[in-house]
């Protein structure tokens, strides 16, 4: 099972900022006329269910999978009870179909990407060891990276970036 072609990366170190482009690259892109859903990977133990509530009463007492649904929305919940992490492709494959899917994190997958890189955090640069990355934002200039570096306040050139490397139109 493949990723598809409207998949698009953020990855950086924790701190770098991939949240907050997140956060600005939505509505910037949804401003544009296209369909945004979202993958965000979790490094540690997270829940959306809260003690006392029915759905988690039903995941505790050992359900796999526990729907919520309300006028306003729905969330689907998997246990992997033990079981392997799912891979991105795996993910994507429970998306409705959009224009486009940002992920944040997965940044070992081989899918193109934006690096978020702040020299400030201490940590090294990821694009030297990730040929998936195809660009760089930064908040400075990055005089020896080889890839276009992009700052890290302009989101309507970075949702061009991901629009040009995903083959999207622009929309609206």
């Amino acid at each position: 099972m493949g990723l598809p072609p409207n998949l698009f990366g953020l990855a950086g170190w924790s701190g770098s900022g991939k949240t907050t482009l997140m956060a600005r690259l939505i509505p910037a892109l949804a401003a544009r006329g296209l369909r945004v859903a979202t993958i965000k990977h979790a490094h540690h133990a997270f829940d959306i269910d809260q003690p006392g509530k029915d759905s988690y009463v039903h995941r505790m007492a050992g359900a796999q999978e526990v729907l919520v649904a309300s006028a306003n929305r729905w969330a689907l919940m998997h246990e992997n009870r033990g079981g392997p992490e799912p891979s991105l492709a795996n993910l994507v494959a429970k998306l409705s179909p959009v224009d486009v899917i940002l992920v944040e994190g997965f940044k070992r997958d081989a899918h193109p990407k934006l690096e978020v890189h702040r020299p400030s955090n201490g940590k090294p640069p990821l694009w030297p060891d990730d040929p998936r990355i195809v660009a760089v934002a930064s908040d400075v200039t990055l005089p020896d990276c080889p890839l276009p570096v992009l700052d890290l306040g302009d989101v309507e050139a970075v949702a061009d970036l991901i629009l040009r490397t995903i083959g999207v139109g622009h929309g609206g």
